[in-house]
């Protein structure tokens, strides 16, 4: 069973990134990089791409991490301040420890592409 099964499919994805965004969006850290951003777009976006990247089903059509993060010019802090973000937002939603370890394994996968090292 995948992680995106095992953590409960599309309504599970859905969850977590509204939740998520919710955080992100008052966090003075990093709000700014959503200043002017369609975040209906951007919740469908980062829900097609957490879906592939679980396991799920594949409808992302966004461009890749490195081509969508370029001209952000992200530091470490700011991707330590998502992965919070994101921590937070799991947790918050009742995920089993070891679902939360395997995302952030995942996350720590696309970092370097994230901050385009």
């Amino acid at each position: 069973m995948s992680l995106y099964e095992e953590i409960g499919g599309e309504a599970a994805v859905d969850a977590a990134v509204d939740v998520f965004y919710g955080k992100i969006l008052a966090d003075k850290r990093i709000s700014h990089y959503f200043e002017n951003i369609d975040m209906n777009r951007q919740r469908a976006k980062q829900k097609a791409f957490l879906t592939v990247a679980f396991g799920g089903p594949n409808h992302y059509t966004g461009k890749n991490l490195r081509a969508a993060h370029q001209h952000l010019h992200l530091t470490e802090d700011d991707f330590n301040a998502v992965a919070e973000n994101l921590v937070s937002a799991l947790e918050e939603l009742s995920v089993k420890e070891a679902h939360i370890n395997d995302i952030l394994k995942i996350v720590g996968s696309v970092k370097a592409d994230v901050l385009n090292q």
